[in-house]
């Protein structure tokens, strides 16, 4: 007995959790009394709540399938998109401190405190409030993609018109495979260009799903609605608590079955080509190569403390060390749990070869291939709680901007009670923005590079903030609205611009490149008739078909039905590949690598490059607030919340109480020396980050 494609067990499991769910809404609202009890938890979460709150910020299940996802197209490196930022985890064990002792509820307040003004905050409120809504967007599209795959119809009740779809989507693979290893005949290449179209648009796929995008949506933003309205930050960690373990046994149950299903570890290794298994890059076609890794650690340093979420959760800690401990080991936790969604990813490129109509979908699609009845209801659970748990925790930042940075100053002196309605409002008013966003845009991978790119708007200057006193307010200012014009309002307005989406020189493409490489061959070679045995040492020449020079997710035919009807471009628009185009430099000859790189590349620069010269040229903050703000910076969080305000009280009354800590006396840097626990931290670790790359070296070794 099936419901919506799903065995009955899986649909009993799915419906008890998100009963239970509500019911942590419910409980966790007893405690909620309060604006501190909603937005942060009334600063009492401990090693275990925070550790939970990271771990559940940093590894959600949409993770998973993105990594899963990116590995399935470009290799072992695809995995860098989500393990990228191993390398700034000894930098967590110094900013979490920072969010704890600046002692302010949202990241808006902290511009108001540093300058006195109040316009950036409310422009920070403001442009992370739409951040917010697209990684709520975001998520939606990550479960929608993931669930698909695992409520699809039976053949059987197809309709015509859904097994002519099916059966294109066949032909198209078949066509796909010749292509690459041959030019096709005339009327092989016309029609592998009209399904190509329909492929690009999305409308081709191997299975028909009765879960429709709106349908779903909405049922689930009702419930996270529900549940965050009643108990804010608390049941949000709460869930976080539950799906950490969720989590972890999703992101390792697929593997078994599938090395079962593909013959163990030495199948894995003859389906998959040795390339695809190098750390850093794969093939010819990887975006993954030693530079474009750099660039990638690159822009994520520069933006990694935009996110509102890291005041809310350092800022919710106890104490310094709580805050600590709960990033680096949720930090690191998610490394580890990145290699086995690394491996889930070629374990499905050797299960279902190259050929997926959407890559989006290849968690899903291993889901319902590998897993029996019980675990599948197991995975849709740990994948929709995970939805669940990050879209709880956004709602819940977002309602804290939205009061106490756009609404409050606007409405003063109100009741407690008029503004917690007013919070708990805003949750389902971003939920419903981020439906929205979720239809406009579909590709997993470019929501996930355009959050990574929109943290730099305030990344850059609030690092800056923490480190360097000469920062000015009119920098910051003016350095935010170019960056959100270069990185955001082009680019948006370039694409949803016909006539500019559709031009003939921005729809332009790479050239096709013919690459001949040495590999080892694999069982599909054999099979070819390449090689005689897997392992065999053979050349082989791959063509790999023109890309997108400056859309993100690439360029269509406006009429698949007409390979001569204009192109339009999809997603995105790369004002940073075109501006170097402007000045002669061959980008029709970039391969994806360097695409990617160059726009990361620009767009990590740009900002910094605005606020250093603007700062030396416009008139400093006043010395008074200035020296407030650096001094409570030094002033260690005390054990309880009393003695902590007057320890502030002590250091605004002498700013110079903690001078002799910084390491450069003097200056306007504002870095301080290290402790004992500083540099034991920070030493321990730098010696994770090495044993997860030796790890991960390992696990892709293993039968090869």
């Amino acid at each position: 007995m099936t419901l919506l494609g799903l065995h009955l067990i899986d649909a009993i499991i799915v419906i008890a959790y998100l009963i239970a769910v509500l019911a942590i809404g419910q409980i966790a609202s007893r405690r909620v009394k309060s604006e501190k009890d909603y937005l942060l938890g009334g600063r009492s979460l401990g090693k275990w709540f925070q550790f939970f709150l990271s771990f559940g910020t940093m590894a959600d299940p949409s993770q998973a399938t993105t990594t899963a996802s990116s590995v399935y197209r470009q290799g072992a490196g695809g995995a860098w998109l989500a393990l990228i930022t191993l390398f700034l985890t000894p930098y967590y064990w110094f900013s979490c401190v920072w969010f704890r002792r600046v002692r302010l509820t949202t990241m808006a307040d902290l511009f108001a405190d540093r300058f006195g003004r109040k316009f950036l905050a409310s422009l920070y409120a403001v442009t992370t409030v739409l951040m917010i809504v697209i990684t709520i967007a975001a998520g939606n599209v990550v479960a929608l993609k993931t669930l698909q795959p695992l409520l699809a119809k039976a053949p059987a009740n197809y309709t015509a018109a859904e097994q002519q779809m099916v059966a294109d989507y066949s032909q198209f693979v078949e066509l796909r495979k010749a292509r690459q290893a041959a030019p096709l005949a005339a009327e092989q290449a016309q029609r592998y260009d009209v399904l190509k179209g329909y492929y690009e648009r999305g409308e081709l796929q191997p299975y028909v799903t009765y879960l429709h995008p709106v349908i779903f949506y909405m049922i689930s933003s009702a419930v996270v609605a529900v549940f965050v309205m009643l108990g804010g930050l608390k049941a949000s960690a709460v869930v976080d608590a539950v799906q950490a373990s969720l989590v972890i046994i999703i992101s390792f149950v697929l593997i078994p079955f599938g090395l079962a299903r593909i013959g163990g570890v030495a199948g894995l290794h003859a389906k998959v080509p040795a390339v695809l298994f190098n750390v850093f890059g794969g093939d010819s076609a990887s975006e993954y190569t030693w530079y474009s890794i750099g660039a990638l650690l690159l822009i994520q340093v520069v933006g990694i403390v935009g996110s509102q979420a890291n005041m809310t959760i350092a800022g919710a800690a106890k104490n310094e060390m709580a805050a600590r401990l709960g990033a680096v080991t949720g930090g690191f936790s998610k490394r580890f749990i990145t290699i086995a969604w690394c491996y889930c990813g070629l374990i499905a490129l050797a299960l279902f070869g190259p050929n997926l109509a959407d890559p989006d979908q290849t968690w899903g699609l291993m889901t319902r291939t590998l897993l029996p009845v019980g675990l599948i209801g197991l995975m849709i659970i740990g994948l929709l709680g995970g939805k669940l748990a990050l879209l709880g925790a956004q709602s819940v930042v977002l309602s804290g901007l939205v009061l106490k940075n756009l609404y409050e100053p606007l409405n003063p002196g109100r009741s407690e009670r008029h503004y917690m309605v007013v919070a708990r409002l805003a949750v389902p008013i971003a939920l419903g923005a981020g439906i929205y966003v979720a239809l406009y845009l579909n590709s997993v991978i470019a929501l996930l590079k355009f959050t990574i790119v929109l943290l730099v708007v305030w990344g850059a200057p609030i690092t800056m903030i923490f480190c360097w006193r000469r920062v000015t307010e009119m920098a910051v200012r003016v350095q935010v609205i170019a960056t959100l014009i270069f990185i955001a309002v082009i680019p948006w307005v370039v694409s949803a611009t016909p006539k500019l989406a559709q031009s003939e020189t921005l729809t332009q493409m790479t050239r096709e490149r013919v690459v001949t490489t040495t590999v080892s061959a694999t069982e599909a070679d054999v099979a070819a008739g390449r090689a005689q045995t897997v392992g065999t040492t053979i050349t082989k020449t791959r063509r790999i078909e023109p890309i997108s020079l400056y859309f993100e997710e690439g360029v269509v035919r406006t009429n698949p039905l007409d390979p001569k009807s204009p192109r339009t471009g999809v997603g995105l628009f790369r004002v940073e590949v075109y501006l170097l185009s402007l000045c002669g430099v061959d980008v029709a000859g970039f391969s994806a690598a360097q695409l990617m790189t160059t726009r990361f590349v620009v767009d990590a620069l740009f900002p910094l490059a605005i606020l250093f010269v603007v700062s030396l040229l416009t008139k400093p903050t006043e010395p008074e607030r200035v020296a407030r703000f650096y001094a409570r910076m030094k002033t260690p969080v005390a054990p309880t919340l009393e003695q902590d305000a007057m320890d502030v009280e002590m250091s605004y009354a002498n700013p110079q109480r903690f001078e002799h800590t910084k390491l450069f006396p003097g200056t306007n840097w504002e870095f301080t020396k290290w402790n004992r626990q500083d540099a034991i931290g920070f030493v321990a670790c730098w010696g994770l980050v090495i044993l997860v790359i030796v790890v991960f070296k390992f696990v892709l070794t293993i039968g090869a």
